[in-house]
């Protein structure tokens, strides 16, 4: 028997899921850190400074990181490292994330450079 209540939990649990697709397997446990007052991080294209920007985060902007990085580090790996160690990981390389730069649910892949992100 199906009861009002488990047909609103269920609705409730169904509509938080679905802020990103599933197959993304993103997780937001990182933020943008140290960006410069009055400034944004550009989320690239591609991992290059000459790549074409997608959009731009303040600090304190969760981002969805993919978990890749272009130095082989997976973000998941290393997260039950201390942050500060987290961050030495990824200085000096760029990592993925998952954004909607429209807000329009069209979301894409695109590169940070890890000096400016930090984990929450």
């Amino acid at each position: 028997m199906t009861t009002s209540r488990g047909i609103l939990a269920a609705i409730i649990i169904a509509s938080t899921c679905a802020v990103a697709p599933v197959s993304a397997n993103t997780f937001a446990a990182w933020e943008v850190a140290n960006v410069s007052w009055n400034d944004v991080l550009n989320v690239r294209a591609w991992p290059s400074s000459t790549s074409a920007i997608r959009a731009g985060y303040p600090n304190g902007t969760p981002l969805s990181m993919t978990g890749r990085c272009m130095n082989g580090v997976d973000l998941k790996n290393i997260a039950g490292l201390p942050k500060h160690l987290q961050v030495n990981q990824v200085r000096y390389t760029w990592c993925e994330v998952w954004h909607d730069p429209s807000g329009t649910n069209n979301w894409q892949t695109g590169w940070v450079y890890g000096r400016y992100i930090a984990p929450q």
